[in-house]
């Protein structure tokens, strides 16, 4: 018997697209199993994308909506999206006609012995900055899954249920799914799938948001920061060994006569090891000020409405004319 399937896509400013990505789930979904389940989240857009999803739940009842309070970011609204899955097999693909459904066979016949399938694309159709960031993220999980998948990944996947067991109290507001699911399985693999060339709408990763992915992975899913700063410090202080040792040789053999350059030469020295101070408490700050929001409790993601909500609620009553 084939494994049920739940299909979360986290949308955002897609109310022209989600309803074509339904359309073609719902003849893609039935030749690959019996129970099957789509569930939109809604990621505080500032267009009609709910009013789409609630048309979408009308239609199909396989289809389950979730509104965010505001935007929370692709990830979180995937987190809240894999907490509301029923079924055993989840597949998370985006909003944009990108990553087509035909290949979910492909990657269900890849599953086998692994947890996690990636759908890589032949050829990303990104911008610079995106890929630049998306490098981050692959090097960041590198030991986690491998190299080869680590290189490939993207936010096509297909993985077992189970394994968001690993996550499943994680509270916090710097949520990454891919290293999410490294902290349940070390079994990963990757299948190759066309990647099509976006026609509705335009990406919505600006220039801040893409700086603040790259922060998140660097600071809050890795200690290589602070790593580079404690290799920064053993540099600096080893150049200062380094300068202390030839100025005493320099004196020692030119008995006095030589004497140390002044204000130039200390004011470089004392710059260079200021700079360095602040760069390595900078990357404790951020650390700290990590700790600081995960004390807080700050939530994941918050829940406005969903669409099972608006089906439970009773239809208003009729006036009757006597």
């Amino acid at each position: 018997m084939s494994p049920s399937l739940s299909v979360v896509i986290p949308c955002y400013h897609s109310q022209d697209s989600v309803g074509l990505v339904v359309e073609r789930l719902a003849e893609v979904l039935p030749t690959l199993t019996e129970r099957y389940e789509v569930i939109l989240v809604e990621d505080g857009s500032a267009d009609n994308t709910w009013g789409s999803i609630e048309a979408c739940a009308r239609r199909y009842p396989w289809v389950r909506g979730f509104r965010l309070m505001r935007n929370f970011g692709q990830h979180n609204a995937l987190l809240c999206g894999l907490r509301q899955a029923r079924h055993e097999i989840i597949v998370t693909m985006d909003d944009d006609l990108q990553h087509p459904p035909e290949a979910l066979a492909l990657m269900l016949d890849a599953l086998g012995d692994y947890d996690v399938v990636y759908g890589s694309p032949q050829r990303e159709r990104h911008g610079l900055l995106r890929d630049l960031a998306s490098q981050v993220t692959k090097w960041v999980l590198q030991n986690a899954m491998g190299a080869d998948t680590a290189q490939n990944i993207s936010a096509y996947r297909l993985f077992r249920a189970q394994v968001c067991q690993a996550f499943l109290h994680y509270n916090g507001p710097y949520v990454n799914l891919d290293v999410l699911l490294t902290w349940g399985t070390k079994r990963f693999t990757r299948v190759t799938v066309e990647h099509r060339k976006r026609t509705i709408g335009r990406s919505n990763y600006t220039l801040s948001k893409l700086i603040t992915h790259t922060f998140n992975m660097l600071t809050g899913f890795s200690t290589f920061p602070l790593q580079l700063a404690s290799l920064l410090g053993f540099v600096l202080t080893a150049v200062g060994v380094a300068l202390l040792i030839y100025i005493l040789i320099i004196r020692l053999i030119l008995f006095g006569d030589y004497v140390v350059p002044g204000f130039t030469f200390l004011a470089s020295i004392l710059t260079i090891f200021a700079g360095a101070q602040m760069f390595v408490l900078g990357i404790i700050g951020e650390y700290l000020a990590r700790m600081h929001f995960r004390l807080m409790d700050k939530p994941s993601f918050v829940l406005r409405q969903t669409t099972e909500q608006a089906a439970a609620e009773p239809a208003p009553a009729q006036e009757t004319t006597p």
